[in-house]
């Protein structure tokens, strides 16, 4: 009977979804015509849309915004005016924004009927993932989630991360005992290490029943990995004995654990030590977890950086990056699982919210007059833009294969036409739908003189110069970066945590091969850089080699400032001196680039 149900549920799910996508141009004109019928009158809305509805009226008079723009509308609401001089439902919370993007944490608006359409997403994802893998509903997800304490605004609303508000939420505190071997009360610690340490645990404790391993961000499940490689010899001791560690301390953790460790088990103890005790972490997951099919998490834009990490840990289990979705908006999930990783394209849902694209050039640049790449025609460009030479966004119905967009989305919780930050490269439709993959967040550079870096070009260059380290045994395992502007010329800094895939033990770095990374960054960027660089306005690349654990010290950092865990990104591009600081206490060796020639 429970495999009927499954079998069910999975075929009512995939069926919404394909109607989703097949009628995404007419849900998406209804979208915005239900948003406009309940927030026209608000205050915002009504000095374009003066108490009419019209679609088109709004498109013409609506600007284009970004959080600055809306934000003294955020603050009058968090210091205690009503919700409906911006949108016309109560305002149940407000989300925060991890922060750590390349900016200071927003408050986005939140009522109790979108925090459901949210949480739509989830449930959507599963019949996608069940197509692909079988027998899921026979184990349960070794998860690592974590919560952050929330705070209030002055007039008395939460603020909480999306994650926390959904962890929180009643409906997955009754669905995580059946699908999670983490107890609710160690998703819901708000001691970090004590919750990883719990649940690791747990996890281990029920290995046999483990069928995937899911954490929100790629970030966080290396992070708990580090973790685990250096408590593994305290887990097994309490698996040896049957009793939790005296350390942890949170009185739901300890009772949580204590109805799953409820008596010695040296077997398992024993198979585990021999497992972590290998000098290679080479597919540790996969023998900790024989029956995982997959790991869910968040691998795309920054945290492609670990891919090549999680790919070694993995030893060969499927990463799946399972969505796409911002504390702004929920955007799109991935059809197709067993997608390379670096390929991962997200078919967005048309029912989530409206959504406008904005062309934008292959560097970032708005897509107005100046199109130069891919045989963009300036044909092309003007039937993007209006009378006054302003780019125009198009809808779902109108965007073009190959091109590239910054994502405008209009939401029920008074957002409009709100400029998310985002951009993709369209790559496909299913059905009515489009499908994008990411390629970067726009505010996210370098700067130095006339150069701006971007974040994609960032990454591309260092996955350039690590393929160099790779044959050589080293994993590059997460990296950092930041523009030295204190002498002059200025210069790229570097910051990278390494790790041996024979040892845990990290040998000597040939300094000639550390070298030939940096030029291999520098060759790879663009024609400004360069010739920055050969005029000697811009200094030689910098590489920093950080020792081990130094960046779990950064997002230390970060969450001490606020940041979740569970939502954190390891910043692309720095710009906090302190977080500089955090780094460079770890820095073992400096490496800079030889080359000087680079345009003849």
């Amino acid at each position: 009977m429970a495999d009927q149900m499954e079998t069910k549920d999975y075929e009512n799910g995939w069926k919404f979804l394909e109607e989703l996508t097949e009628n995404g141009h007419r849900i998406q004109e209804q979208v915005l015509e239900e948003i406009l019928l309940r927030n026209a009158g608000t205050e915002y809305l009504s000095r374009f849309l003066h108490g009419q509805t019209d679609k088109q009226l709004f498109k013409n008079n609506a600007p284009i915004v970004t959080y600055e723009d809306i934000k003294p509308y955020i603050d009058r609401i968090a210091n205690g005016e009503t919700s409906n001089i911006l949108l016309a439902d109560p305002i149940s919370e407000f989300i925060q924004s991890s922060g750590t993007s390349g900016g200071q944490p927003k408050l986005i608006p939140i009522t109790a009927e979108n925090f459901e359409k949210k949480t739509l997403e989830l449930t959507l994802v599963d019949p996608v993932v069940k197509k692909y893998f079988d027998g899921l509903e026979k184990g349960k997800t070794m998860s690592l989630f974590f919560v952050k304490k929330g705070s209030e605004t002055p007039s008395g609303l939460t603020v909480r991360t999306l994650s926390s508000c959904y962890f929180m939420s009643d409906s997955f505190k009754k669905s995580a005992p059946k699908i999670c071997t983490s107890p609710i009360e160690t998703i819901l610690c708000l001691d970090h290490k004590q919750s990883m340490y719990c649940q690791l645990l747990t996890g281990l404790l029920q290995r046999d029943h483990v069928v995937s391993i899911s954490s929100i961000f790629g970030s966080v499940l290396a992070r708990s990995i580090k973790f685990l490689e250096d408590h593994w010899n305290e887990l097994c001791s309490n698996i040896r004995t049957g009793c939790l560690s005296d350390w942890i301390t949170d009185p739901g953790c300890r009772n949580a654990v204590s109805s799953i460790l409820t008596r010695p088990n040296p077997e398992l103890a024993d198979a585990i030590e021999h497992i972590c005790g290998n000098e290679s972490w080479e597919g540790i997951i996969k023998k900790l977890w024989p029956k995982a099919k997959y790991i869910n998490s968040v691998i795309t834009g920054t945290m492609s950086q670990y891919i090549s990490l999680l790919d070694f840990y993995g030893g060969g289990i499927p990463l799946v990056s399972p969505s796409y979705g911002s504390s702004e908006s929920t955007f799109g999930i991935n059809l197709n699982p067993l997608s390379n990783p670096h390929d991962v394209s997200y078919t967005f849902l048309p029912n989530m919210a409206y959504f406008e694209f904005l062309p934008v050039d292959k560097d970032g640049g708005e897509n107005a007059r100046e199109s130069d790449f891919d045989g963009v025609s300036s044909q092309w460009s003007s039937e993007i833009t209006n009378a006054n030479g302003n780019v125009e966004p198009v809808n779902f119905a109108n965007v073009k294969l190959g091109q590239y967009y910054e994502v405008v989305v209009t939401t029920f919780t008074g957002l409009y036409r709100y400029r998310v930050g985002d951009v993709l490269k369209l790559t496909g439709f299913h059905k009515n739908s489009p499908q994008f993959q990411f390629v970067e967040r726009r505010n996210t550079v370098l700067s130095i003189d006339m150069d701006k870096t971007s974040e994609a070009d960032l990454l591309k260059a260092i996955g350039n110069a690590k393929r160099h380290l790779e044959p050589l045994g080293f994993i590059l395992m997460t990296f950092s970066s930041y523009a030295e502007t204190s002498s002059i010329p200025g210069r790229y800094v570097l910051f990278w945590e390494l790790k041996f895939k024979e040892s845990t033990r990290c040998p000597k770095l040939d300094a000639k091969i550390m070298e030939q990374c940096c030029s291999i960054v520098e060759e790879s960027l663009d024609f400004t850089y360069k010739s920055l660089r050969e005029a000697n306005k811009i200094a030689a690349l910098e590489l920093r080699v950080v020792k081990h654990g130094t960046f779990d010290a950064l997002m230390d950092f970060y969450v001490s400032k606020g940041a979740s865990i569970n939502q954190y990104k390891t910043p692309c591009c720095i710009k906090s001196e302190e977080a500089v600081k955090v780094l460079n206490s770890g820095v073992v060796e400096k490496f800079f680039s030889p080359k000087t020639v680079f345009l003849s």
